[in-house]
């Protein structure tokens, strides 16, 4: 590795997570199940596949406009088990407590964990509470692990992408890591930005429905849209071509991130999915998110391309062509 100690930015989701994964944890565990590198393993036991995933949470602050650490803990593992093509069953929960903090705040985490299990339709069914010292935390770190069963006849793969195939997204990006700046700033907008945090495993099955031929799908979080199309492009060994003009921005998202530097398409988001279709079926997919409330502004924004293989070309609302490459730092740390 070239850093011989841990950065920020090994956290982003972006190059150095990469980097990390790739020198450090991926020769020791190397197997069938890991190598793909999804947002979940996919697993075979007894003639069903199981999705099974895992993440950690260290949002900073842990309350935010439209959410907190505990709605993202549970949607996200949602979330990764639904872009997997899997229906969400049960999670567990991690938390490590600081000393000191106070009760009432613990119990609006809980209370918010709790709503989202409701929305999702899962259950939490096992965890783990420990504690650290004052200063060795910061009030609440969780991790959350889920499993999900996945239906016969769906594949949902990175090598399953072709030419031709579109990409949808299921509306506007870069709200959650927007929300959560603007109170670490204290900026403030003449439009409330709000966290878009929310289960999508309710508009993944309704997709599901109208076709079984979905390709690929992931959950742009860390990283935002740039780190996840990028994956798909490297591990598909294919090219992305995004049309700037149809990716959805908020107005308040883009003078937010002109405020602070930072461009809307490595802003995390916590409640939108990118999926590769056919583009036979990709207007009819896109009909039907649209009649769920995490999909009324899905549109396409791209297309799956036989040219410049492994990476992902962005065509300006100008008339120019960009390559949009992979997070190379930590643009928003502590997001998620």
């Amino acid at each position: 590795m070239k850093n011989n100690k841990i950065l920020l930015g090994h956290g982003s989701g972006g190059k150095l997570s990469a980097e990390l994964i790739n020198t450090m944890f991926l020769p020791a565990f190397t197997n069938e199940f890991l190598s793909p590198l999804g947002d979940q393993a996919i697993v075979n036991i007894n003639g069903t596949r199981i999705a099974f995933t895992t993440d950690s949470y260290v949002v900073n602050p842990i309350f935010f406009p439209g959410g907190s650490i505990g709605d993202v803990a549970v949607n996200g593992t949602v979330n990764d088990l639904a872009v997997g093509g899997a229906q969400p069953l049960y999670i567990s929960a991690g938390v490590i407590l600081e000393e000191g903090m106070p009760m009432e705040e613990l119990e609006r985490v809980v209370s918010d964990m709790k709503n989202a299990c409701e929305r999702a339709g899962v259950q939490l069914v096992t965890g783990d509470t420990k504690v650290v010292e004052k200063g060795k935390g910061d009030k609440i770190f969780i991790n959350t692990s889920g499993i999900g069963v996945i239906e016969e006849g769906i594949e949902i793969n990175p090598h399953s992408v072709r030419p031709g195939d579109r990409i949808i997204v299921n509306g506007p990006i870069g709200e959650h890591g927007i929300a959560i700046m603007s109170v670490r700033e204290g900026l403030e907008f003449e439009t409330a930005i709000e966290s878009d945090t929310a289960p999508l495993n309710h508009l993944v099955q309704d997709m599901l429905n109208v076709s079984k031929n979905i390709r690929w799908m992931r959950d742009p979080t860390r990283g935002g849209l740039s780190s996840s199309l990028n994956e798909l492009a490297q591990s598909s060994k294919k090219g992305i071509t995004l049309h700037e003009s149809d990716i959805p921005v908020p107005e308040s998202v883009k003078a937010a991130c002109e405020i602070l530097g930072l461009d809307p398409l490595y802003v995390a988001n916590e409640g939108k999915l990118l999926a590769v279709v056919p583009a036979q079926e990709a207007e009819q997919i896109v009909d039907v998110m649209r009649k769920n409330p995490q999909g009324k502004d899905a549109r396409i924004i791209g297309e799956v391309v036989d040219d410049h293989h492994g990476y992902v070309l962005l065509k300006t609302s100008i008339g120019g062509n960009r390559v949009v490459d992979m997070l190379a730092g930590e643009q928003l740390p502590r997001i998620c």
